[in-house]
């Protein structure tokens, strides 16, 4: 679990210091909304669970990958094209690590499975919606304009709660449901596919 949600961290780090290249922060700024972005989902998981102090305050690996990714974003943005595609990419592997990381722990810290998908998925999308808010942009998770994004990883956060209840759950299975997160969020964000909106009155169904 430290391997796979440093991996998402360091993602979700990227995803956070290169909104901030965008948005024309220095360096202080760049290294607080890599920081921001990559532990804030896990350390409100911690908190609900009763995991405290919270990983990310006692696991160096935590702290030293953001740091480390907001340096490399700081230095090396030039050779990376600065657009916002380049963010949700970093942010949907991130996206799809952190929500299969989180769902496990609360499983083994004996919530149930529907919880635990929840918890899960707050523990995906938590960074990014603190990275937004503080960075003046409006949150991928709620932007009607935004590519599928929280429905992949519900069905991924259930998916790993289903083979957890039927004991059957392996590291390379969370591994195999992070990819799968993963892959539709960046599909959906190549074929432009949306969560369905309400309809206003006078539209065709």
């Amino acid at each position: 679990m430290l391997i796979l949600e440093t991996i998402g961290v360091f993602a979700f780090a990227i995803s956070g210091a290169f909104l901030a290249v965008r948005r024309d922060f220095d360096l202080v700024g760049i290294v607080v909304l890599a920081i921001v972005t990559a532990i804030g989902g896990g350390v409100l998981r911690d908190v609900i669970i009763g995991d405290t102090p919270p990983a990310a305050f006692t696991e160096w690996p935590y702290f030293a990958a953001p740091i480390a990714a907001a340096f490399v974003t700081f230095l090396f943005h030039p050779a990376v094209e600065r657009q916002m595609r380049t963010v949700l990419i970093f942010d949907a592997f991130g996206l799809g690590l952190f929500c299969v990381a989180g769902t496990a722990k609360a499983l083994d810290y004996g919530l149930g499975p529907l919880p635990a998908a929840a918890l899960g998925v707050t523990t995906g999308v938590g960074g990014g919606l603190l990275r937004d808010i503080v960075a003046r942009e409006t949150p991928v998770l709620v932007d009607p304009n935004s590519t599928l994004y929280a429905i992949p990883a519900v069905v991924g956060a259930l998916g790993v709660a289903v083979l957890w209840e039927l004991e059957v759950y392996e590291p390379i299975w969370g591994l195999v449901i992070a990819g799968w997160i993963i892959l539709v969020r960046l599909v959906a964000m190549w074929r432009g596919w949306h969560a369905p909106t309400a309809r206003h009155d006078g539209e065709r169904p």
